[in-house]
């Protein structure tokens, strides 16, 4: 992954992989749910699919990615960096499923060793039967370990930002902009 550290040998931090697929979460982890409106029609849809499986979502969500492959499947590696300059906090993360359907396509991916969480987050683009497009965000997650416990508050409202940015960038990518 561009010269950087390799997760190929690593397992994921968390039991139970592959539940975003499903809605669910396990036992003792903090949820996050979001299903919001961003576009209308197939193309909007088309645009959004393709901007989750090709990463897009994730850099104009502000986000660098060092990443196995040029898109999105089950088995791909990829580290999230967040932060400014040489203060950039890495998230590395496995693909865990991934789906390109007609009306529905994206991805769960679930923590690697070195995340600053454990846990798993899936990002869908849906485009509803009366045409308007959604993206659905699920998250489940609980902090790596007791530095992470720590500063859970700061965690948390980095989620909630980052998540925003997400909401952000699905609607850039389903018009187009």
């Amino acid at each position: 992954m561009n010269g950087r550290k390799s997760y190929s040998a690593a397992g994921l931090t968390y039991p139970d992989q592959g539940l975003t697929r499903l809605g669910r979460a396990p036992e003792g982890y903090r949820v996050a749910r979001h299903r919001v409106a961003v576009g209308s029609g197939r193309e909007a849809f088309a645009r959004l699919a393709d901007g989750i499986l090709a990463w897009d979502l994730h850099r104009v969500a502000g986000l660098r990615l060092d990443r196995s492959t040029p898109r999105a499947a089950e088995g791909v590696d990829v580290v999230s960096r967040f932060g400014v300059g040489p203060l950039r906090l890495a998230a590395p993360c496995r693909v865990v499923w991934a789906v390109e359907e007609p009306d529905r396509a994206g991805f769960g991916y679930g923590t690697l060793p070195g995340h600053p969480a454990s846990g798993e987050e899936s990002f869908l683009a849906v485009l509803a039967p009366d045409g308007r497009v959604h993206l659905e965000l699920f998250a489940y997650s609980r902090p790596s370990n007791w530095f992470y416990r720590a500063g859970a508050p700061v965690t948390v409202a980095v989620q909630k930002f980052v998540t925003r940015r997400y909401l952000a960038a699905a609607r850039k990518l389903a018009a187009g902009t």
